[in-house]
């Protein structure tokens, strides 16, 4: 397929300008992409004002309810006064149409990276997540998908079976490494764990360290799950640095939330659930033309040589124990 056929080939600069200023706003023209792959976000001056960051969604990704259930939790914790940027309302409307595209706008947020190897931060960070997750408790999703092993793996591994992705050479070893995976780790995905509206995406760069506060952005990927799909991609590094971080997180976590050390046997599965996903998911997107640009070492014999041995190193993981909280 052509990038002419690819629905983003007619967000053209004029159309996201025409887009904001179907709002009643006035942009000054400027527009500076973001990076982002899934949506389209731009930063977007305005005359007069502070520049708003305008969000085009990815057409066919999520329905309209989904999207205004993201919305809607995302304003809830707002109204918590906890430090997530979230929509802006125009007559009461978060979720906005024009010529075929939906958007949304935010205010802009600066801010510097988080240091994950800050244990203040790190505390702070679960201080924070314990009142998402506060918040999160109180009502389910209805449309929001659910963190399971069928979406993240399963349907993934078959995403990747199926098409044209994987070399002769590394056809077998794929296929018998991530159903090895899938068959250890279904068990706990078979476990009853508690079940709450999340984040779902906590990974660094989802986090903005402004004002000595850590600020939550991007929910695009909010989900229902266990609490600890919002913890894990915290911890990093060899066990003892791990168990180090997990406890600076958990320290401000309890703070607001009581977190069930169980869940910890969870964490290198959801390793692999990413991996597996990640991997689908760049399958998935390959005939977005921004894709081949931004990655364009995938899809190569070395790119599936090397994501078959980081599975394999993952289900070696697997056999260790889990992570506990205090062990140092």
């Amino acid at each position: 397929m052509s990038s002419s056929h690819h629905p983003y080939e007619a967000l053209t600069p004029d159309r996201v300008i025409d887009s904001v200023e179907s709002m009643g706003l006035w942009s000054d023209a400027r527009i500076l992409p973001l990076n982002s792959y899934e949506n389209r976000v731009y930063q977007v001056g305005i005359e007069g004002a502070e520049p708003l960051i305008a969000k085009f969604y990815r057409p066919g990704r999520w329905t309209d309810a989904q999207i205004l259930e993201e919305h809607a939790f995302t304003r809830e914790l707002v109204e918590a006064e906890i430090p997530v940027v979230g929509p802006l309302a125009f007559d009461g409307e978060t979720l906005m149409e024009h010529e075929g595209f939906r958007f949304a706008l935010f205010p802009r947020r600066g801010g510097r990276q988080l240091e994950l190897d800050n244990f203040d931060h790190l505390e702070q960070v679960g201080t924070m997540l314990g009142r998402i997750h506060a918040v999160g408790a109180t009502r389910p999703f209805e449309h929001r998908p659910a963190l399971t092993l069928q979406h993240f793996a399963i349907d993934s591994r078959e995403f990747v079976l199926s098409g044209d992705f994987l070399p002769r050479e590394n056809r077998l070893a794929y296929e018998t490494v991530t159903a090895d995976i899938i068959d250890t780790i279904a068990p706990l995905f078979e476990q009853s764990w508690r079940q709450l509206r999340l984040h779902g995406d906590c990974h660094p760069g989802n986090f903005l360290w402004r004002d000595e506060t850590p600020w939550f952005v991007d929910l695009d990927d909010c989900l229902t799950g266990p609490a600890i799909q919002d913890i894990w991609m915290l911890i990093s590094g060899n066990r003892a640095e791990q168990t180090a971080y997990l406890d600076a997180v958990i320290e401000g976590y309890e703070t607001f939330s009581s977190f069930d050390p169980r869940e910890l046997q969870l964490v290198e599965p959801l390793r692999c659930l990413r991996q597996i996903h990640h991997a689908a998911w760049l399958a998935r997107r390959w005939q977005d033309p921004a894709f081949p640009l931004a990655f364009p070492w995938f899809n190569t014999p070395r790119y599936w040589a090397e994501h078959i041995l980081a599975l394999r190193e993952q289900q070696s993981a697997l056999q260790e124990p889990p992570l506990t909280l205090g062990a140092l």
